[in-house]
């Protein structure tokens, strides 16, 4: 298998652009210099003719500030109020292609500009591998996508320094990966030492020399704070810029673009989660009690601990109380069952909180999350095993068909209990791995599963199919920490970290994983569909990082993205309840990401913006966004503090939000925050998800018949340019684009202060920016230039640049103007992509068959779903909006609907951007006796100016390809964009 990369996926293409946007108005410097002693200041002797490569900033300070402004004004992020580092922070949930979009943005940011010299810091061995992995397998692609563009990409190693040396004299594109532990520790790393493979210098003062960019992969985990031995050992290697990427970043700097978690699942770009919970009822007939936290506050140390307690009615709950030393826990539950237990010594020591509870002729200690007289653990985890692999299995029934392996991770609490060693150091199974094979062979008896294994294909043997994947010590024992290493011929430590297309492959046996710590950041596969967390998880912020091993959208056995909730879906297996898991998961995005959710902030709006025609981008302010929330609050949408009322959710919901007239072109983006804010994480209850049976007396009628013949033919398309009329548009768009500035210069003037610490400089003066005349600004070939980044023949450029009349501003700015006439011309073509797209029927023989509605699954959640829908082909109606619910609860009441369908996931219509599915098939018949068929697409009035470049594209191709299905019958499907049935119908 080889794995396939999406080079045109919007939000990739976002993040990318934000941080090379950054520089926008640097030209492409590519010159060679001479490092020697004297340039860097005695730190190099004897390195007195050596050549080597190192990038150049050639902006000026205010430039890049306000480059960095109109970045983030752009991607409606509040805009910083200055310079203050050269630290920059993309946020990406975990599962969108993070590590992709940075080492893309490296090759970007080299043909742009001709930065060559680039360090990747990662937190753990674990994500040096991952990285590489991904360096390795993204080459063809981007060889592809930059012109065969050479570069080189290594991991650090201490003991060939000699790589480090060609890093700094190498004029190719050079990639160093490095953990944090190679570089905080100047007394013990060898990049701090002289080395003969350097020619004698010291490692870390040839990284200097280059002045890298610098990327931080989860700088949480690689800073050690503000001032920690992480950011000391990055500034020592005297970086360009810091670019930083995580999801779950702790410093934000300053934030150039933004996909959070909300962003990501509103989006569908990772899969949906759904918690299947361990949930043990009527189990009080023992006393229960668990430690949930214990807190000093202002002086008064007490406990929260979860019991079983008596209610007002006599029947007993599971809640959570506070106490104190000495309490008598009889009396706080109420119940007879706790006489002689109480609480005892409480222990808030930050990361070791603990409390003493005096049971009758004894004392435990419970630290956070554990539990004393809880039910049979055991039992409990061999239930969660048992649940795990028949999720599993149903997910092999859907998905094998489809050419997609299906994976499932364990967390275990410890790594004796899968896997201990005897006294000669041989490994054995522990409990649990003897648990998992007795209850795989159990279930796979079962009929149902059968088929799985009837054509040989299937895997019986449970020995094969589980492996462990642990950091380990020097002796290859498997360890509980993350910081071990891996041995390189440990085979599931190949197979997930260097492996990752064969462990995707059917040919691979391996389908259970488990593991301790080891997979908390570093990896993740895109086929884990089920996540088993039989360690706890209550008392850690980890939610995120464990179901962010199982987000990444599922590939196939070509290595192709498979798109769509109704194959991505993450099955979480736990402990807690559905409702606790989504409010803990909401907590930790929440502190995380600083989302408020349910909170309107006086100054949320302050980033919203517009572009002006001049191009510069216009943001509301601080000022007017307080006076937009005085708006929301006089109308009683949100409280005095911001909260969100049920007034804002149903204005929302009904797409009947109304703002005062001078805010109504910020509309859409006002709406977008309000709506983030007014919702939560959707995370699904597993034992809500059912299958859905076509409706029989529907699918079957004539009715149906005549509705599937007219819309299921299949087409194909070209495009087809108009190549007059895009060169016109283009000129037009040249000529009347914004001035293109001229180099400006900036006098700074600082006093300096020779003291016993060293020489400082304090800044006393900053002189106005002025224009500098430079006539001897070597030009770059605008025409090659310009070919490379819009694909036109140089002919066609000639003419744009000739008849645009605007050449005069390549002299006085080339980059500047390369720049600014590329992204119009490429605006211009994406335009006529689909303006010029023709569809065409393929044979007779090429349609949807009407037997895909029984073959094809389709499954839904209990509280997304229309039950029991008598003119629908399916028994119900499943919805992902207020929009759909309303539209087809209208289908089922109003007279003249005879059938319909929601058009399933399978039912696609091929484009240049992508498959596009639309949403219903009906079939009416009016008053008149004339039946009318329609392919309709719902979409919401209040947010279609919202709708992205892409999805409107999409729509666009969609009306296409139906109306060259027009001349097929006497009375086609017309396709139709309405927000509701009315105007369906009108």
């Amino acid at each position: 298998m080889k794995l396939h990369f999406e080079p045109k996926l919007d939000f990739q293409l976002d993040a990318i652009d934000a941080i090379c946007s950054l520089f926008e108005g640097q030209e492409i410097c590519r010159t060679e210099f001479t490092v020697t002693s004297a340039a860097l200041d005695g730190m190099f002797a004897g390195f007195e003719s050596d050549l080597g490569i190192g990038n150049r900033l050639l902006l000026l300070e205010d430039e890049v500030e306000s480059n960095l402004q109109q970045v983030q004004l752009s991607n409606a992020l509040a805009p910083s109020p200055d310079l203050a580092s050269m630290d920059f922070t993309v946020e990406m949930e975990t599962g969108t292609g993070k590590t992709y979009v940075y080492l893309r943005t490296i090759l970007e940011l080299n043909k742009r500009y001709g930065f060559t010299k680039f360090v990747i810091v990662v937190p753990s061995v674990a994500i040096k591998e991952g990285v590489y992995k991904t360096l390795q397998i993204t080459r063809d692609h981007f060889r592809s996508l930059y012109s065969g563009q050479p570069y080189t990409g290594f991991i650090y190693d201490s003991k060939k320094l000699g790589e480090v040396r060609n890093f700094a004299t190498s004029s190719e594109i050079q990639i160093m990966i490095v953990t944090a532990q190679a570089i905080n520790k100047k007394d013990v790393n060898n990049i701090y030492k002289d080395s003969e493979k350097t020619g004698g210098e010291k490692p870390i003062d040839l990284i200097r020399a280059t002045n890298p960019i610098i990327i931080v992969d989860e700088p949480q985990s690689v800073d050690g704070g503000l001032k920690g031995q992480g950011r000391k050992a990055l500034e020592a290697m005297n970086p360009l810029c810091t670019l930083r990427y995580s999801a779950t970043h702790v410093d934000k700097h300053h934030m150039v673009y933004r996909l959070d978690a909300v962003d990501a699942y509103q989006r569908k770009l990772v899969k949906q989660i759904e918690v299947a919970s361990a949930n043990v009822a009527s189990a009080y007939n023992k006393p229960y009690v668990r430690l949930v936290s214990a807190k000093n506050q202002s002086g008064t140390i007490t406990a929260t601990v979860e019991m079983d307690v008596e209610t007002r009615t006599g029947s007993v709950k599971r809640s959570k109380k506070t106490v104190q030393d000495g309490d008598d826990l009889e009396q706080v539950t109420g119940r007879a069952l706790y006489e002689d237990h109480s609480i005892g010594e409480i222990d808030v020591t930050r990361g070791a909180e603990s409390i003493e509870l005096r049971v009758p002729g004894d004392e435990i200690w419970l630290s956070e999350g554990e539990a004393f007289g809880d039910v049979d653990e055991t039992a409990v985890t061999r239930e969660m095993i048992r649940r795990t692999i028949n999720e599993h299995l149903e997910k092999e029934l859907i998905l094998n068909p489809k050419g997609i392996k299906v994976l499932s991770l364990f967390f275990v609490p410890s790594v004796g209990l899968y896997r201990k060693y005897d006294d000669e150091g041989y490994a054995v199974k522990g409990e649990l791995a003897v648990m998992f094979e007795e209850e795989y062979r159990r279930t796979i008896k079962k009929p149902r599963y059968r088929t799985l294994f009837d054509d040989g294909n299937g895997v019986e043997d449970p020995e094969v199919v589980h492996d462990g994947y642990f950091a380990i010590d020097n002796r290859g024992r498997m360890l509980e920490s993350s910081t071990g290493t891996a041995s390189k011929d440990e085979s599931a430590y190949n197979l997930i970290m260097r492996d990752k297309e064969k462990l995707l492959s059917f040919d691979e046996p391996l389908k259970f994983i488990f593991s301790h710590s080891a997979l908390r950041e570093g990896w993740d596969n895109p086929n884990v569909f089920q996540i088993c967390t039989l360690r706890d998880v209550k008392s850690e912020r980890q939610r995120r990082q464990t179901i962010g091993r199982g987000l990444r959208l599922a590939v196939n056995q070509d290595g192709e993205r498979q798109r769509g909730f109704g194959i991505n879906r993450l099955t979480v297996i736990a402990q807690d309840s559905y409702e606790q898991f989504a409010k803990d998961l909401q907590l930790e995005i929440q502190a995380d990401t600083g989302i408020r959710f349910g909170v309107v902030l006086r100054d949320q709006f302050a980033a919203c913006s517009i572009q002006s025609s001049d191009g510069e981008f216009v943001a509301l302010g601080a000022e007017r966004s307080e006076e937009l929330w005085a708006h929301f609050n006089e109308s009683h949408m949100i409280d005095a503090k911001g909260n969100v009322l049920d007034a804002l959710r149903d204005a929302l919901r009904e797409e009947s939000l109304d703002v005062p007239e001078s805010f109504q072109p910020y509309l859409d983006q006002i709406a977008g925050i309000l709506t983030r804010l007014a919702g939560t994480v959707e995370v699904r209850d597993a034992d809500e998800r059912k299958q859905i049976r076509p409706r029989r007396a529907v699918l079957d009628s004539p009715e149906f018949k005549e509705l599937w013949d007219r819309v299921k033919q299949k087409t194909t398309y070209r495009v087809h340019f108009d190549n007059e009329k895009l060169i016109v548009v283009c000129i037009e768009a040249v000529s009347e684009m914004p001035v293109v500035p001229k180099t400006t210069l900036q006098w700074k003037k600082a006093k300096l202060d020779i003291r016993e610490s060293g020489v400082a400089a304090e800044e006393t003066r900053v002189d106005q920016q002025v224009t500098l005349d430079e006539p001897d600004i070597p030009l770059p070939d605008v025409l090659t230039e310009l070919q490379d980044r819009t694909q036109l023949t140089r002919r066609t450029i000639t003419r744009i640049l000739i008849e645009s009349e605007r050449l005069d501003d390549f002299v006085k700015n080339p980059q500047k103007y390369i720049d600014m006439v590329s992204e119009l011309i490429n605006r211009k073509k994406r335009i006529a992509l689909v303006d010029g797209i023709k569809y065409q029927r393929l044979g007779d023989d090429e349609y949807y068959a009407q037997e895909l509605f029984e073959e094809e699954e389709l499954t839904g959640y209990i509280k997304n779903m229309l039950k029991d829908a008598q003119r629908s082909v399916y028994e119900a109606v499943v919805y992902d909006s207020a929009t759909e619910r309303k539209f087809a609860e209208d289908l089922e009441k109003r007279e003249g609907v005879k059938v319909y369908a929601k058009l399933p996931g399978w039912f696609t219509i091929p484009t240049p951007l992508g498959s596009y599915n639309p949403d219903w098939a009906v079939l009416v018949d009016t008053d008149e006796g004339e039946r009318l068929y329609f392919v309709v697409e719902t979409k919401s009035s209040l947010f279609e100016g919202d709708l992205r470049e892409a999805e409107t594209a999409k729509i666009k191709c969609g009306e296409a390809h139906f109306a060259a299905l027009a001349d097929m019958v006497e009375s086609p499907a017309k396709f139709v964009k309405a927000t509701n049935l009315d105007e369906v119908l009108a």
